[in-house]
């Protein structure tokens, strides 16, 4: 893992988490997209080379609206940039992490992305991410 790529936070309706968070950092967010394979629209906001992804569920089976259901909004995973992500996937399913997906997927912002059950991270749902090339 080389760096955290961004930090997520679930929402209930993104274009009012956008006014709150465009005030809270001052700037406006510099992307929104939709992945349709995950019943989620994102907004992406970069704060110098920090970056925080609001995800709003757009269908009631999105993982997002059963998070919120159960949780409430706020913060939902932690991503970290990786070089080679099929690599890194079968290091960490050697070392014993579940992982959430068997091969990476399509995810937002233009990266492959998987994720590991939080039952082996303490509670914390980790993403990885590599840049599609």
């Amino acid at each position: 893992m080389t760096n955290v790529e961004h930090i997520g936070i679930a929402v209930k309706q993104l274009e009012a988490a956008e006014k709150l968070f465009s005030s809270l950092f001052n700037t406006k967010p510099y992307k929104r997209e939709t992945v349709e394979s995950e019943q989620v629209a994102t907004s992406f906001f970069k704060i110098n080379q920090t970056k925080i992804e609001l995800l709003e569920a757009t269908g009631p089976e999105s993982v997002i609206a059963k998070f919120i259901e159960k949780k409430g909004e706020g913060f939902h995973h932690i991503a970290f940039e990786v070089e080679d992500i099929e690599l890194e996937m079968e290091r960490l399913r050697n070392e014993g992490f579940t992982l959430l997906n068997e091969k990476p997927k399509l995810g937002a912002d233009n990266k492959l992305v998987c994720f590991l059950h939080p039952k082996d991270t303490s509670g914390v749902l980790i993403e990885l991410c590599q840049e599609v090339r």
